[in-house]
């Protein structure tokens, strides 16, 4: 008996000590991966003045703490996004430092300011969730590692740990069809191009932009697995896509009996969905979830939308609730600890259709363990309130804030910043277990969403004065009582200008018209143009001691960009009244000031690496291995940001860009050839003809479509000496709509 306990007791030690070893394998690793962030942050002489420690969460939730320990500045998290969580903290708060997607500050002070106290914050959030479908295309079409690099170092810093993670999906989706017999004939009218993979993936169009080469698919696949791997070594749990029912153009010949129905989306050719209940469905929803799990391994989060802008066939309850329990099984026989992701964008979108006993078929067919709910445009159009929060399900507060890709200065600051706190333990909220963003493009107005990810850490409404004014200073990386006042501006205007489908576009960017708006264009704004007026004046004076700032010159050429292009909306208005009034002299003159500040802005956006129409297209065309390639590539990059599809396609100018080389290449020439013929219409007495002059200009977007010619992507010029000179050249100007 006491030679068993000897045994018992050793083996007991020995198991102890493996599991031991396995945690601080663990650890290590964690420590490893935190400190590779640092390292690629911060300067080389910062990079041993900082010490990682891995610590326990808080009841599942994500801690950091930091401290000055001996000689070094401590880091704590309870994983690698808690570490980055930490330094982030450290150089906003401490060293007055920023890092965004336009422009960063990292003059950090030496010596490193010490903490006198210890800084200790937990999450109140469980999920802090990235990314649209939308947004791998507006914005991500053509990243490359370096690119999402310095993405997952940036979600790292800020908190998150749930992104949405869709590069590679293409080569899973051949895998699986060709296991199911498909060739690649039958293949190649299936894929999209790679700007368009979005509305793929989501089930709305086959084809468009293609045919996809497999080179790109066995690039993406690579970058794929190294985005995967860096994230999950920082502590995120990445969302993969589920099988939804997309199926290629030929499956009915392959299976005839299959129950297939077609779906149409803004116009583009109908897509075969395979029905739910369909024994198929749950068949290649399990080989799908393998064969990813396979290639790329899985955290058990799966992103499935299968009404996206798309009305069921029926409203009948009883179906919808079948439907969603096989599109559930389909994952769940991949992944029998499957989470289904979902958008809740499809109750706002198409909110006549789907009424209380509908939302709740769709979503009580799922246990409430295995289903969370975005809640996608929590900031301006929420959902939750309207449905019980969800009846049940847990659900993430986001902000979407951006369509498209469009540039314009837009927020609402009030609503970011002090909703997702205001509602944290109230009952009427559920189960509110996140907050996310969920912006269709990025890489604009930073300080939204430098806002929204204050929350991370938070359980108090933010204090949106204060915290502009700590912004102001480690952006600026200098106090400054101009641009500190010229941010107090913009927050009362273009920053809290109400409800509305993302800030507003210019009337440069629609297809020419004497409309005040256009079907994918509007220019009306939630704020007076002249309120902003005065912070424009205060950003200019405080340019010279400011110059040196990344975040600065940005921020005044963007500034500049919005009153000109507001400017310019106002002209347009001008220019249609006297040209109603049959007044050609001053007609005339109204539309060559337009023109003017069409050129003038491209000039100015020039001056920003931002805002070059050439980093997009170059960046497109550097994918390609050889000609074919690299002219499909371009081809799928201007198509995307102007004509979007087709010659009649429903959806030009949605993805409107105010970019240098956009403005003199092609919204310049389209007003330029508006004016040529509304001068000829009007010198013969004429009305204008607006859908002749329309068809014309669907030609003539297709040439450019089709086009090769280059756009530089190396900025051109002094952005404070051009936004000082178009600001003395315009202002007496606007000084009436002060």
């Amino acid at each position: 008996m006491q030679l068993k306990c000897i045994v018992l007791t050793i083996a007991f030690v020995a198991s102890f000590t493996a599991h031991a070893a396995d945690a601080m394998t663990g650890k290590d690793t964690v420590a490893r991966a935190a400190y590779s962030l640092i390292r690629r942050i911060l300067p080389e002489r910062l990079h041993n003045s900082f010490e990682v420690k891995i610590i326990q969460s808080a009841n599942g939730r994500d801690v950091f703490e930091l401290y000055s320990g001996h000689k070094k500045i401590v880091l704590a998290g309870s994983n690698g996004v808690g570490v980055a969580s930490a330094l982030n903290y450290y150089l906003k708060n401490y060293a007055h430092c920023d890092i965004s997607w336009n422009g960063t500050n990292l003059a950090i002070p030496d010596p490193l300011p010490s903490v006198a106290v210890k800084v200790r914050r937990t999450t109140p959030y469980s999920y802090r969730y990235y990314l649209n479908y939308c947004t791998f295309n507006y914005t991500m079409s053509w990243w490359n590692w370096d690119r999402w690099e310095k993405e997952i170092d940036w979600m790292a810093l800020n908190g998150i740990n749930m992104p949405l993670a869709l590069t590679g999906q293409n080569i899973v989706w051949y895998r699986v069809y060709k296991q199911l017999g498909f060739t690649d004939n039958e293949l190649d009218n299936f894929f999209s191009g790679p700007a368009y993979f979005n509305w793929f993936w989501m089930g709305n169009l086959d084809g468009w932009g293609g045919p996809l080469p497999m080179s790109w698919m066995q690039q993406h696949e690579a970058l794929q697995k190294k985005i995967l791997e860096r994230q999950r070594s920082l502590g995120m749990t990445p969302v993969l896509p589920a099988f939804t029912g997309h199926v290629p153009p030929a499956f009915k010949k392959k299976f005839p009996n299959a129950l297939l129905k077609q779906t149409n989306w803004s116009g583009f050719p109908a897509v075969s969905i395979l029905d739910p209940e369909d024994s198929l469905f749950i068949e290649i929803g399990k080989l799908f979830i393998r064969e990813q799990t396979e290639v790329y391994g899985t955290d058990h989060l799966y992103s499935s939308d299968t009404f996206n802008e798309n009305k069921p066939p029926t409203n009948d309850s009883t179906y919808l609730c079948r439907i969603s329990h096989q599109v559930y099984q389909a994952m769940a026989a991949g992944d029998p600890e499957a989470k289904w992701i979902m958008q809740g964008w499809l109750f706002h979108f198409q909110s006549n259709f789907w009424k209380p006993a509908q939302i709740k078929a769709l979503l009580n067919a799922v246990p409430d363990d295995k289903m969370i709910i975005l809640d996608l445009w929590s900031e301006n159009n929420p959902v939750w309130n309207k449905t019980e929060a969800y009846y049940g399900k847990p659900w993430i507060w986001c902000m979407l804030h951006n369509f498209g890709g469009n540039i314009s200065m837009y927020g609402r600051m009030d609503e970011v910043a002090g909703k997702p706190a205001s509602l944290l333990g109230q009952p009427q909220t559920g189960k509110l277990s996140g907050i996310g963003l969920t912006p269709e493009a990025i890489e604009q107005n930073p300080v939204m969403y430098a806002l929204m990810l204050e929350n991370t850490w938070r359980n108090k409404p933010i204090d949106v004065t204060a915290w502009l004014k700590a912004y102001v200073l480690r952006r600026y990386g200098a106090y400054n009582t101009d641009a500190e006042k010229a941010w107090m501006i913009l927050k009362n205007t273009v920053y809290n200008a109400g409800v509305s489908n993302g800030g507003p576009e210019s009337i440069i960017t629609g297809r020419p018209t004497f409309a005040a708006k256009t079907v994918c264009t509007n220019p009306v704004k939630g704020y007076r143009p002249g309120d902003i007026l005065p912070a424009w004046d205060l950003m200019v004076q405080a340019s010279d001691k400011l110059k040196t700032s990344e975040g600065f010159r940005y921020d005044l050429v963007d500034l500049t960009r919005q009153v000109l292009a507001n400017y310019a909306d106002t002209l347009q208005r001008d220019f249609s009244k006297k040209y109603q009034e049959k007044d050609k002299a001053q007609f005339t003159v109204l539309f060559n000031q337009f023109l003017g500040v069409i050129n003038d802005l491209d000039t100015l956006l020039a001056t920003q690496k931002d805002f070059l129409l050439g980093r997009w297209l170059n960046d497109a065309v550097r994918w390609g291995a050889a000609g074919q390639e690299k002219k499909l590539y371009e081809k799928n990059a201007r198509d995307l940001i102007t004509l979007w599809g087709d010659q009649d396609s429903r959806l030009h100018d949605y993805a409107c860009k105010q970019w240098s080389g956009m403005l003199k290449g092609f919204y310049l020439p389209r007003w330029q050839q508006f004016f040529t013929s509304a001068i000829e219409a009007l010198e013969s007495n004429c009305p204008f003809d607006q859908k002749a002059f329309e068809a014309k200009m669907k030609a003539w977007e297709w040439q450019w479509v089709n086009k090769q010619d280059t756009y530089s992507e190396v900025p051109v010029g002094d952005p404070i000496a051009v936004a000082k000179r178009l600001h003395g050249k315009y202002l007496a100007c606007m000084n009436k709509y002060r």
